[in-house]
């Protein structure tokens, strides 16, 4: 089999005039190197379709991480975009406060609650996942005060989790680099262990054994720190930007408990989770979350329009609503909490997703890809594939036998995505391992495109590696 075509002109490449350089001039980006892009310029995408798009240059690539973990519906679907439209010409803005709304806000926030995997009560609509934590974190906050328990404040999160880059949801996050030079995290937000096995398991103990150990650091950190001044434990059911990390079977089972033991309210961001990527509809089926608060955002849309929701169940409504009576109203939201434009576009993503019978979509798709995927643990460059429904990620490792990192860490993945996207593959970096998340539409010929095309960068990356271009190999 011949290798794709590699595409000759890399980010940046074009002509002084091109987009790209415009861009590099013009645009300050999230999540990147400033002075390189500076130098090099960006990869500039002008259009979609399906599991596609094109750069500027007209080079196709697989969207492999469906943008950022969002897309599931593919692009060009253009039912969303006439939802869109539909709603811009009947009603293009209206908002929420002091007891105003409109039939698209309420029409999804019933569909929501229908939809979620425990029983809750209201949604509060918020625009990304970053202000669905923060506003998690001031109702927890609220909550405690309006119940008389004003020390009740720190939240536990887990090393390597991702909530947001908002200051309390990136508080919240537990990145390094979502930290450094921020003068984070605040005070009060607190990190446990990553569930990750291959990484943190101890010589010798089974993923039962750390599960265990997992939950009995998270009592003994709540001992520490006074339950009387813990609040909220939050998680991703599959940590995503940290690095696509799926937990022990038994983990959330002994997590939750511990929760439940000292009277710690459990919150499911189910942003990348959430809406059938983990092969059911909730991450929180999967792996068995029975969350108190729960964060959608990313996949409501399909990306399209931002909107995000967090669901609360009765105990946390009741608590705050008297003391909104109180105070005279809840003070906090956004100008868009709720817009009826993306709240449309949600509702038809729902409608797309119940046609197309979503989660056994997923279901029938999840084994080719998870076959494809763990058939790269025989690479003398893989340590570890893991993954669940349709998504997943390798572990790039110098010594497969001592699991031993390149040194420094971080360098073999960013070289290996790069490779890949000049085989027309977009994936993600994080560090050392290299995520696939697909639209959630993807055919099986097009997860053997997709991995086929990952096999020639990783080729690539092992001549490399075996040549010394690495160190610690």
């Amino acid at each position: 089999m011949n290798a794709p075509k590699v595409t000759s002109n890399g980010p940046g490449s074009a002509g002084a005039n091109s987009l790209s350089r415009r861009d590099a001039d013009a645009v300050f980006h999230p999540y990147t190197n400033a002075v390189a892009n500076r130098t090099d310029g960006p990869l500039v995408v002008t259009r979609g379709a399906g599991v596609y798009v094109w750069d500027e240059d007209g080079e196709k690539y697989i969207e492999g991480m469906s943008g950022l973990w969002c897309t599931s519906l593919g692009f060009g679907e253009h039912r969303l975009a006439e939802a869109a439209a539909r709603q811009m010409r009947e009603l293009p803005f209206y908002h929420g406060f002091s007891q105003k709304s409109h039939p698209p806000q309420i029409e999804l926030a019933e569909r929501l609650l229908a939809l979620a995997p425990v029983p809750m009560a209201k949604v509060f609509f918020c625009n990304s996942g970053s202000e669905a934590a923060d506003t998690v974190v001031k109702m927890i906050w609220y909550l405690n005060n309006a119940l008389g328990r004003p020390k009740k404040k720190k939240i536990i999160s887990r090393f390597k989790a991702y909530h947001g880059v908002t200051v309390a949801a990136a508080s919240i996050t537990g990145v390094p680099v979502n930290h450094t030079a921020f003068d984070l995290p605040l005070d009060g937000f607190l990190h446990t262990d990553m569930p990750h096995h291959y990484r943190n398991g101890e010589d010798g103990e089974t993923e039962e054994e750390f599960a265990t150990r997992c939950a009995d650091n998270l009592d003994r950190l709540i001992e520490a720190e006074g339950p009387e001044t813990v609040a909220g434990f939050f998680a991703e059911p599959v940590m995503g930007a940290g690095g696509v990390i799926v937990p022990p079977k038994s983990y959330f089972e002994k997590i939750q408990a511990v929760l439940k033991k000292h009277d710690v309210l459990l919150i499911a961001d189910e942003v990348i989770c959430g809406f059938g990527r983990t092969g059911e509809m909730w991450g929180s089926h999967t792996l068995g979350l029975r969350p108190d608060i729960l964060t959608c955002a990313k996949a409501l849309t399909s990306g399209y329009m931002p909107i995000s929701a967090v669901m609360v169940n009765d105990h946390v409504f009741n608590a705050i609503a008297p003391k909104t009576a109180e105070v005279g109203v809840f003070g906090h939201g956004y100008t868009y909490s709720g817009h009826p434009v993306p709240a449309a576009v949600a509702l038809e993503t729902l409608n797309i997703y119940e046609e197309m019978n979503l989660v056994a979509t997923v279901k029938a798709r999840s084994g080719r890809f998870l076959s494809r995927l763990h058939d790269f643990a025989g690479s003398p460059l893989v340590g570890e594939t893991m993954g669940l429904g349709l998504v997943g990620a390798v572990e790039l490792v110098a010594s497969k036998e001592t699991k031993a990192m390149f040194e420094p860490a971080g360098t073999v993945g960013p070289w290996l995505a790069a490779r890949a996207q000049e085989h027309g593959l977009i994936v993600r970096a994080m560090g050392d391992r290299v995520a696939f998340s697909p639209p959630l539409i993807i055919s099986d010929a097009e997860i053997d495109a997709m991995f086929d095309r990952f096999a020639y960068a990783l080729s690539e990356t092992e001549k490399a590696a075996a040549a010394g271009a690495f160190t610690g190999n």
